[in-house]
């Protein structure tokens, strides 16, 4: 008699574990239950569907964080530090959005989100939140008025959290089945 043998699991590491839960509280059992909440709350949407119900309104949130992630740059008088402590602070939290966002997405499909094949993704969301929050330094670059920076900041965040999410439905999701041709009906012959 054969049995179904379950996927080889490879847990993450205690210490990758502890690194993403104390610096940037990342907590997978509240990610469980959002799902739960979320399919409860329409069961009878598909998970694509779900997905970008979750890609909305993280979106939603990037925009308004993005837009705060420059404020301290506002006030002249406010110094480096203050901007400096407010950028890093704003990152923080989006990175940790981010990291919920793909997590949700892979758990939403059914990936075990305590796999280590998450850290390699969870990295590459840290490194482009990174470039979203980058990007309104470029209007400082520019020379323009600090205030083009909250615009630029909160549409560059969202777009990052766009990508991002699109990107994991993409990656997590079903992939798409090739027919082979020898299953479409020929074409009929005309004489």
């Amino acid at each position: 008699m054969d049995q179904l043998q379950a996927p080889e699991r490879h847990p993450q590491g205690l210490a990758t574990e502890e690194f993403f839960y104390f610096f940037l509280r990342l907590r997978k059992g509240e990610i469980r239950r959002a799902i739960q909440v979320l399919r409860e709350r329409y069961p009878d949407e598909p998970t694509e569907q779900l997905a970008q119900r979750l890609i909305a309104a993280k979106t939603g949130l990037s925009l308004f964080g993005g837009a705060l992630l420059y404020t301290p740059g506002l006030f002249p008088g406010a110094g480096q530090v203050i901007q400096l402590l407010g950028v890093v602070g704003a990152t923080s939290v989006l990175t940790r959005m981010h990291l919920y966002l793909i997590l949700e997405i892979a758990h939403l499909y059914g990936r075990d989100i305590d796999d280590s094949a998450r850290v390699p993704e969870m990295l590459a969301v840290v490194a482009a939140t990174g470039v979203g929050a980058a990007a309104p330094m470029l209007v400082q670059t520019l020379g323009l008025a600090p205030i083009y920076a909250l615009p630029a900041g909160a549409l560059s965040c969202a777009a990052v959290t766009q990508a991002i999410g699109q990107a994991a439905i993409r990656y997590y999701g079903p992939k798409p089945t090739n027919e082979p041709d020898d299953q479409i009906a020929p074409a009929p012959v005309t004489s």
